[in-house]
């Protein structure tokens, strides 16, 4: 399973602005400390000031804030927003061309997955993941690997 980048970088812009309770943050500074684009971070932040996660200003002292208290943000709610399509198999998307889709028992399986997956989050709220704002350095250095953490595979019968 992965998330899209848009999914990523609205999770990582909601934990900078919760790191800074009260302060607007700006797209520039979030996209520097992440170092990612900050283009595509702009349509990121778009989005989560349209679906009500942050409150955004234009301007020179423009910038975007949480509008929401950390608890208020269920995890999984937000991924339903920022995923497209959670199409993890051809058959999961429009424009399908799998000969074998109406047979197909492989469907049942990666859906059973894709619940399990968005379940874990739908367990947490952003407030389960904040940082202090010190965490927060721009240009760190290269990180080490997190995950992921796969339970060995069932021993054959």
């Amino acid at each position: 399973m992965r998330l899209t980048k848009f999914s990523d970088y609205a999770l990582r812009a909601l934990l900078f602005a919760a790191s800074r309770p009260g302060e607007r943050v700006t797209v520039e500074e979030t996209a520097q400390v992440f170092g990612i684009s900050r283009m595509h971070l702009k349509k990121v932040v778009m989005l989560l000031s349209a679906e009500g996660y942050v409150s955004a200003a234009r301007g020179h002292h423009g910038g975007f804030m949480l509008a929401r208290p950390p608890e208020a943000i269920n995890l999984g709610v937000l991924l339903r927003k920022t995923e497209p399509d959670f199409g993890m198999v051809e058959c999961f998307l429009p424009g399908n061309t799998c000969p074998i889709t109406r047979t197909c028992r492989l469907a049942g399986v990666v859906n059973e997955g894709v619940e399990a997956f968005v379940a874990a989050f739908d367990r947490h709220t952003l407030a389960d993941i904040l940082l202090p704002a010190d965490r927060f350095a721009p240009g760190s250095a290269p990180q080490p690997q997190r995950g992921p953490r796969l339970p060995p595979p069932p021993e054959p019968d």
